[in-house]
């Protein structure tokens, strides 16, 4: 089955990762659905019955973004607080649509990892920073995943980092 990625950049003509990835995953159609956000709302008034549709239609589901002020763009939080709704994605009389369904993150982050540490600059795990995004997904009973986090955009934005990361991506999508 075809994988859902939902790609959320609000400025993804500006993006080196962002844009890469989705690239290659456009390269497999057979394989995997990118839906842009931005691109889908650039007015940002979400179809929520149409996300919902399409939500319904995949049992992998990926949420790509970059890592902005220590959460996701606004949008994806936007579309998180409509498409989700009580009834539909959970609730006793919900039928759980999202439930059993595979979902994780796939993240750019401008900094080291390092930086993301105990001891590092932000005081706190990637794993720790994301944990809305899995109690979110746990309480909707989506099967969520440990997240695919690439670092080291804003210091190492060669051509050549970015394309180390193609393949990585790749691969964990398709073992999700």
């Amino acid at each position: 089955m075809k994988i859902l990625v939902i790609v959320t950049h609000p400025k993804m003509e500006e993006s080196l990762i962002n844009k890469r990835w989705v690239e290659e995953l456009k390269k497999f159609p057979e394989k995997y659905t990118v839906h842009q956000l931005y691109e889908s709302y650039p007015d940002e008034n979400i179809d929520v019955k149409k996300e919902q549709e399409l939500i319904e239609a995949y049992d992998k589901i990926i949420f790509q973004f970059p890592f902005y002020w220590f959460s996701s763009p606004p949008l994806l939080k936007k579309w998180l607080d409509e498409v989700l709704l009580h009834g539909w994605a959970y609730g006793s009389k919900s039928g759980f649509k999202v439930g059993g369904k595979k979902i994780a993150l796939a993240i750019s982050v401008g900094v080291d990892d390092g930086d993301y540490s105990a001891e590092g600059k932000y005081k706190y795990t990637m794993i720790e920073l994301l944990r809305p995004f899995e109690l979110t997904f746990e309480y909707i009973k989506a099967d969520y995943k440990d997240p695919f986090v690439y670092y080291g955009m804003e210091h190492n934005p060669s051509p050549e980092w970015i394309e180390k990361s193609v393949p990585q991506y790749l691969d964990f999508i398709d073992d999700l």
